[in-house]
């Protein structure tokens, strides 16, 4: 969690200090978000963005047995 935030830091905060306000912020917070999740390959999940990985990870898993109803 703490290397994220690092992260976080070093690539949006501290790469534009002209702030325009908290509404820039918010926005290009989430933005990074959805390129850290669904972008940015990850060395601990074999070069694979989050996304990708959980995609193949849900197609290699067997399917769920089912469950009898309670009454």
């Amino acid at each position: 969690m703490e290397s994220t935030i690092g992260l976080y830091k070093t690539e949006l905060i501290d790469r534009d200090a002209s702030w325009s306000g908290r509404a820039e912020v918010e926005r290009e917070t989430a933005e990074w978000v959805r390129w850290f999740n669904a972008d940015r390959l990850h060395s601990s999940i074999d070069y694979l963005s989050p996304t990708w990985y959980e995609a193949r990870y849900r197609e290699q898993r067997p399917p769920a047995a089912s469950t009898p109803e309670v009454a």
